[in-house]
């Protein structure tokens, strides 16, 4: 059943609409407030929001401003119910993000057909989603053999070259031939396992019963697992000095299981060593913003062009050039499908030569203290 929200401070447009909407088999929901509403809008989160714009206390354009900066409600359908004649205010909601109006009094059609209108774009953007998923699918059926066959293949090589030339070789160079095997079967284990991960993540998107449990799980000390995974990164890349943490995210609990966190970090923080150099810093921050704790990686490497990056906002990033750079995009997509999964959001802001900017915010709560 559809949840809708009413906000309005006329008792008649609010019982009376109450009673359209719950005869059309909607669940409604009401507030007489722009403040009353939006703390209601997170509660609920609704499906779509009907809202008044002349309000007490918080007007229905601070209300619809507040909505659309907050994550957890920055998409919700929101449809002003605005006067005869007042076109300047159609004008104003329509450029803060409205996605419709009705103009009071309205009858019981008007109202109906704006909402299916509102339900056909849902189920639009549903669709293209749904297709860029399987476009990532189909493209990570293709590749993932080649990139398997390139790792086996320097595997194979290095222990051919070993079999043929076993007695030629020094200690050394057979110490540094088995050092590049271990690492070559690293790849190959992290490729699988992003295989089984990204797997997983689409059967959890696509199940709406598991995924209501995740946020069940915690992490209580994210600013732990960030050093620990920062210091054995850079540790094993001699680049101790480059990567900078400051924390200001005490006394949570993040919403997230610590495996999902880590693999969010561990895949981020991969990505800026990876696509940065020896000196260039890499600054890893967080604190407390709109409600959420957020987290940023930021680097000073060669950063990702425009068109990379369009491919990875669109989920369309796994290509073979991908994998041969040893999977540019798969990480950041992975990181961002847990953030999304978790209720979060995942933003990367990058400029050519100048490195990558990647920030994702979490649900967390505040720890009991005694």
């Amino acid at each position: 059943m559809k949840k809708i929200l009413v906000v309005d401070d006329s008792d008649y447009i609010l019982e009376s609409t109450s009673v359209l909407l719950t005869l059309e088999g909607y669940e409604v929901y009401t507030a007489t407030n722009g403040e009353e509403g939006f703390k209601k809008a997170l509660e609920i989160l609704p499906d779509l929001i009907l809202c008044d714009i002349q309000m007490p206390v918080l007007d229905g354009y601070q209300m619809l401003e507040k909505i659309r900066a907050h994550p957890k409600t920055e998409s919700i359908p929101f449809i002003f119910l605005t006067a005869f004649g007042e076109k300047q205010n159609i004008r104003e909601g329509m450029i803060l993000g409205a996605d419709d109006y009705i103009t009071k009094p309205f009858t019981h059609d008007e109202l109906i057909q704006a909402l299916n209108t509102q339900w056909k774009k849902l189920e639009t953007v549903k669709k293209q989603v749904k297709e860029k998923v399987e476009t990532v699918g189909r493209a990570i059926s293709f590749a993932l053999p080649h990139e398997f066959r390139t790792v086996l293949n320097e595997v194979i090589g290095l222990a051919k070259f070993i079999l043929s030339s076993y007695d030629d070789l020094e200690k050394e160079d057979i110490l540094e031939i088995a050092n590049d095997i271990v690492k070559s079967s690293n790849r190959l284990v992290k490729i699988t396992e992003n295989f089984l991960i990204y797997t997983k993540i689409e059967a959890l998107a696509n199940n709406q019963e598991l995924r209501s449990k995740l946020r069940l799980h915690f992490t209580d000390e994210p600013f732990a697992i960030i050093q620990d995974i920062a210091l054995m990164k850079s540790a094993n890349l001699a680049r101790q000095d480059d990567v900078i943490i400051e924390d200001a995210t005490h006394n949570i609990s993040l919403e997230i299981s610590s495996d999902s966190f880590y693999k969010i970090v561990d895949e981020l923080l991969d990505n800026a060593l990876k696509f940065s150099e020896r000196g260039q810093k890499i600054r890893i921050s967080s604190g407390i913003e709109n409600n959420f704790a957020y987290f940023e990686i930021a680097d000073e490497g060669r950063g990702i062009s425009p068109e990379k990056l369009r491919s990875i906002d669109t989920l369309t990033q796994f290509e073979r050039e991908v994998y041969e750079q040893q999977g540019v995009g798969m990480g950041l997509v992975i990181a961002r499908r847990l953030v999304e999964l978790h209720d979060g959001r995942m933003t990367i802001d990058s400029e050519v030569g100048k490195g990558t900017k990647v920030k994702f915010w979490l649900h967390f709560q505040y720890k009991e203290t005694i």
